[in-house]
């Protein structure tokens, strides 16, 4: 598992963009811990680290509810997320996921969580999300499923279901409509 400092490194590192018009003096400047693509990826990152330890869970809810307040993003501190996680924008944004792979995208307004109430987080009824997935605007996840590494959620897409790997859904109720083996 890797440590604080790693995670953190890797969140930063998906804001750099090769295809940045910008100096990389201008990335030092711009890439601070208030950087609003950042601190919210922050908060979520020390909200798990004392959810982790049990004599800090109290600051974990703390810094969930902070998260909340200021950027309209609510995560449980009990979701695993890989290294790299990127949120370009915040507000409206529920993460209740079991747990998040690396490098993953999740853009405004997204839900992943329980299909039903579900207060006691029963993990059987909460999404898992793959290595790579971007998640579109609007889009929302529901229930125990499984979304495969390298796909893509369209946005305001309703995904019901467990999708393999490298498929695009898009839709209400959400539908694969591309795989990598289409490519093939």
């Amino acid at each position: 598992m890797p440590s604080l400092s790693q995670l953190l490194s890797a969140d930063l590192d998906r804001l750099r963009s090769p295809a940045s018009s910008r100096s990389a003096m201008g990335w030092r400047a711009h890439l601070t811990i208030f950087n609003p693509r950042f601190f919210p990826v922050l908060i979520i990152r020390l909200s798990r680290f004392c959810h982790l330890r049990p004599w800090l869970r109290p600051l974990g809810g703390l810094l969930t509810w902070m998260n909340v307040i200021l950027f309209g993003i609510e995560c449980t501190a009990r979701c695993s997320i890989g290294p790299g996680l990127f949120l370009p924008h915040t507000v409206g944004t529920v993460i209740g996921a079991v747990e998040i792979g690396e490098g993953v995208t999740v853009f405004q307004g997204v839900t992943l969580g329980a299909a039903a109430p579900d207060m006691s987080f029963d993990t059987s009824s909460r999404p898992r999300i793959g290595d790579r997935v971007s998640i579109g605007a609007g889009a929302k996840v529901l229930g125990g499923v499984v979304v495969g590494s390298d796909s893509l959620i369209g946005a305001n897409a309703v995904l019901l279901q467990s999708i393999d790997a490298g498929s695009v859904a898009v839709g209400v109720p959400a539908r694969v409509v591309k795989t990598t083996a289409d490519q093939a």
